[in-house]
């Protein structure tokens, strides 16, 4: 909507016509005010615009070991879906780059045991699952240290810590599949190399790559001669949020407790626990 001077006046002060209608000073000072105020915001917003970019460059350069040809792959890897659906002028999230880099991941994974282990399929593929497990990979992200950049919706940055974890497990496949689009299969290879597969000797020692409760099991009567049994010990958070606590017994001894969003994850992580108790006593005794 344009702002004239009235032709027929020359340079005289006069009101200015906009839409045909006449307002005073008042008003345009208050319409150069709003302008003003627009102004400014728009220019906060680039600035902060501005200063995000720095940071994922920075990020790039710093801890990825290298400068993206085209940063906005690894500002998509870094945006959950649930910023999308609060900025509407954000269009992309980090989805389907999550699906390549799960690709991306499972594949150098498997190309790393077949090539280094003579193991037979299934030891493989247990040994894959415990290399790529959300757990493994939301540690990861962790340690690269991209949490701050991740882009979240305000619910979500108040969500749970297990929803954070399993986030940034999913940021970090979407990392992947940025770096193989931007830098080709070797670099991404290289980054899981690095990043993942550096853990495969700590998973043979402590045979984490095995079912927990079988391997639990297995030490349990093989230690102890009991097998062992999980109870809960308690129960908290409304019923579509339920936390379990349960703790996993060989005889009257605890061995163990894990918690989770259903008793069977609960009952896993107390297993994991059992197993690490059982290994630390090995240790022990071999000293």
């Amino acid at each position: 909507m344009a702002l004239t001077f009235n032709k027929n006046t020359g340079n005289k002060k006069v009101p200015i016509k906009r839409n045909t209608k006449f307002f005073s000073g008042e008003d345009f000072d208050l319409e150069l005010n709003f302008a003003k105020e627009y102004i400014e915001q728009y220019l906060e917003k680039y600035e902060k615009i501005k200063e995000f970019m720095a940071n994922m460059k920075e990020f790039a350069k710093e801890k990825l070991g290298f400068e993206f040809n085209d940063i906005s792959l690894l500002v998509t890897a870094l945006t959950h879906r649930s910023y999308v659906n609060e900025h509407k002028n954000t269009h992309e999230h980090n989805e389907r780059l999550e699906f390549l880099g799960d690709a991306v991941l499972e594949l150098v994974s498997s190309d790393f045991l077949y090539r280094n282990y003579d193991y037979p399929e299934g030891v493989m593929t247990a040994l894959r699952a415990a290399l790529v497990r959300t757990e493994s990979i939301g540690d990861a992200g962790k340690e690269l240290g991209y949490e701050p950049l991740v882009r979240l919706s305000k619910g979500e940055k108040n969500g749970s810590e297990r929803a954070h974890d399993v986030i940034l497990a999913d940021c970090f496949e979407a990392v992947i599949g940025a770096i193989y689009l931007d830098q080709g299969y070797e670099v991404a290879r290289e980054f899981i190399d690095k990043h993942i597969l550096v853990k495969i000797d700590t998973i043979l020692d402590e045979g984490s790559w095995r079912d927990p409760k079988s391997y639990v099991q297995e030490l349990a009567q093989k230690v102890d001669g009991v097998t062992p049994v999980y109870k809960t010990l308690k129960e908290e958070g409304p019923d579509h949020d339920k936390i379990f606590t349960v703790g996993i017994y060989v005889g009257e001894s605890l061995k163990g407790t894990g918690v989770g969003h259903s008793k069977q994850e609960a009952q896993t992580e107390a297993a994991r626990e059992g197993v690490k108790m059982y290994q630390k006593l090995r240790k022990q005794q071999q000293k």
